[in-house]
């Protein structure tokens, strides 16, 4: 099932995030989904060596997923792959029955864990966002047309409302609309006034948004996103309030709480709401709960 059907018919698209393991056992990656996230999210995003660590592939693991009766949702980067093998895997992915892609360009090799590694960016977002859609209409980037009938998936993308520059952020999100996007997820959102105001100026495009959630486990990592996350700025009362009870927030009630007071805040202004739990899954229950989904 393509996740644009269910904005289509006016559904308030959840979705969350999971990380494959560095290895090939999954077992815990699958009790988890199935167990927390099954039948609580409409579909299950798959990281693709996210900030740059090498671990299991995201299409087995979309792939795996999908034969347990979840909806996945394939994340593609442009870091690791030239365009030959961004096209083929976004072949296999219609292949494996895998309708839905989240298309971004990636962090750079020297975040991560093998940092001697050789960066590809042949793409980036905006044109792998337009390979999909060339493929889409039965052909290669080339030119060459395709054998048979073209794929067809739900294109997603990811903007970033709550930075400085909101003018670019624009500008990316219409680059994006016009090369083939058809909803957005937003980076982690801490300050719901700005998210509101950009959702204001965005609204002019016509594109489903979810709201990107992460959850703030404590507040060393409040900080550490301050000073090196792009886009995220966590307010100084929440940190406060990620301090204040330390054993509350180890338990993770006070990140859970923060999470859910942002959705119930900024629902009425989005289409859907995106959970990136990094690690902690088991808590998206609690925080659909409390926001009222």
């Amino acid at each position: 099932m393509r996740i644009t059907e269910l904005f289509q018919r006016g559904e308030f698209v959840v979705t969350a995030e999971v990380g494959p393991p560095k290895g090939f056992h999954i077992e815990h990656l699958i009790e988890e989904a199935n167990t927390f996230l099954k039948d609580k999210v409409h579909a299950i995003n798959v990281t693709d060596n996210q900030s740059s660590v090498m671990r299991l592939g995201s299409l087995a693991t979309c792939k795996v997923l999908q034969e347990q009766g979840l909806t996945s949702i394939f994340q593609l980067t442009c870091r690791d792959r030239n365009r030959i093998a961004l096209q083929s895997d976004v072949l296999s992915a219609a292949l494996l029955g895998i309708e839905n892609l989240l298309l971004l360009t990636g962090d750079y090799t020297t975040l991560g864990d093998n940092p001697q590694a050789k960066p590809v960016f042949d793409l980036d977002s905006v044109s792998l966002l337009h390979m999909v859609k060339k493929l889409e209409q039965g052909e290669d980037l080339a030119g060459n047309p395709l054998v048979g009938e073209p794929p067809k998936f739900a294109k997603g993308a990811v903007v970033s409302p709550c930075s400085d520059s909101v003018d670019v952020q624009l500008a990316k999100m219409e680059a994006k609309v016009k090369a083939g996007a058809e909803y957005f997820q937003t980076q982690a959102v801490y300050e719901p006034e700005k998210f509101i105001r950009f959702m204001e100026k965005a609204k002019q495009f016509g594109v489903p948004v979810q709201l990107g959630i992460v959850i703030p486990k404590n507040a060393g990592m409040a900080k550490y996103m301050n000073a090196n996350v792009a886009g995220i700025s966590v307010p100084q009362d929440m940190i406060e309030e990620l301090q204040k009870d330390k054993e509350k927030t180890k338990a993770g009630i006070t990140g859970v709480e923060i999470s859910a007071r942002i959705i119930r805040e900024c629902k009425d202004y989005c289409q859907g709401v995106h959970i990136m739990a990094l690690g902690w899954e088991s808590k998206v229950p609690d925080i659909l709960a409390q926001a009222g989904m």
